[in-house]
């Protein structure tokens, strides 16, 4: 007797902290298999990823921080649909994923407002000593000085996908002067964004807050090095919403030592979670958050929505958001 839903398997592998399970999303997602796994612990390496998916004919991936290289994909033969809550997709091997016949979907667009409004939040934060003074204030202190304004500062907004063009928008909200660096940029994009677009030398050197909103793969990986820092003013402020590797992490760990530049609101990490004692978590002039942008309730819910949705339009023959295109029915 032939399946009565779409897929045989569905695995969720790594939904920790619970961000599907639980939620009104958890039933639709459930309706799309006969038989449905649902771990709220990550798997700790490559080995245990592979016990839980390797027989899913459809796949729901949560956390980023969990990869699928081609190792992980190789060993699930029945593998029809990967998943990806999110934009990213660093971390699957699309080459991989198409050779073997598995198409990849993600979730683009869904989290521009909450990541831009959460790298200004970073900003604000780091310009404004907010946790300095809280812990001040909590230790019986008081205010210790000038804080720093954003109004009338120029913002540089690195890549400009949904994100870091709504970047752009909320900076120029506050009265900031925006400038933008993209791999492809034109004279009508500049024109439709409202930003000047600068090299990315330039941009380093005008701005007072460097925001980076570009995708990870090989030409963006490091590029926020030695030699970048070293251009900034010495009371700029880095903000990273988009993934650790875009930065050189011990790199930029020497300039805030040494205030070379002034502050960072930091959102991803070269590792994650970031180890207990990382020399960021020791310095003063940081802000640092959980990978937490896109993790505006509102937000999420859609997010996840799209993620179901994604399997949805697979099963009815009308594939959505493919970053891979893969070939087993």
């Amino acid at each position: 007797m032939p399946n009565s839903k779409p897929f045989s398997l569905l695995v969720v592998p790594d939904d920790e902290p619970p961000a599907l399970a639980g939620t009104p999303l958890e039933p639709r997602a459930r309706a799309l298999a006969e038989q449905v796994q649902w771990h709220t612990t990550r798997p700790s390496n490559n080995h245990e990823i592979i016990a839980r998916i390797a027989e899913a004919d459809a796949i729901i991936n949560i956390r980023s921080a969990v990869p699928f290289p081609r190792e992980v994909l190789e060993a699930c033969p029945n593998l029809k649909l990967l998943s990806v809550w999110g934009t990213g997709v660093d971390h699957v091997d699309l080459a991989a994923a198409e050779e073997l016949g598995i198409t990849v979907s993600n979730t683009p667009g869904y989290g521009a407002p909450y990541v831009s409004e959460h790298a200004l939040a970073l900003a604000l934060a780091v310009s404004r000593q907010i946790v300095q003074n809280d812990r001040r204030i909590r230790q019986g202190g008081w205010a210790a000085g000038f804080i720093d304004e954003l109004y009338g500062k120029t913002l540089g907004v690195v890549g400009t996908g949904a994100i870091g063009r709504r970047m752009a928008q909320l900076g120029q909200g506050i009265g900031m002067d925006v400038v933008a660096w993209t791999f492809n940029p034109t004279p009508e994009r500049a024109q439709e964004y409202g930003v000047e677009f600068l090299d990315l030398d330039d941009l380093l050197r005008r701005s007072d807050v460097v925001s980076l909103h570009v995708a990870l793969t090989p030409d963006s990986q490091g590029m926020i090095g030695r030699d970048q820092l070293a251009l900034m003013k010495p009371t700029a402020i880095l903000v990273n919403v988009a993934r650790g590797a875009v930065v050189d992490e011990a790199a930029l760990v020497e300039a805030l030592q040494q205030h070379a530049i002034a502050g960072a609101g930091l959102d991803v990490f070269e590792v994650e979670p970031l180890p207990p004692g990382h020399p960021l978590t020791l310095l003063d002039n940081v802000v640092l958050a959980p990978h937490a942008g896109s993790m505006a309730y509102n937000g999420t819910m859609r997010g996840l929505e799209m993620s179901i949705e994604n399997l949805e339009q697979y099963a009815a023959g009308s594939p959505v958001n493919v970053v891979a295109r893969g070939s087993r029915t």
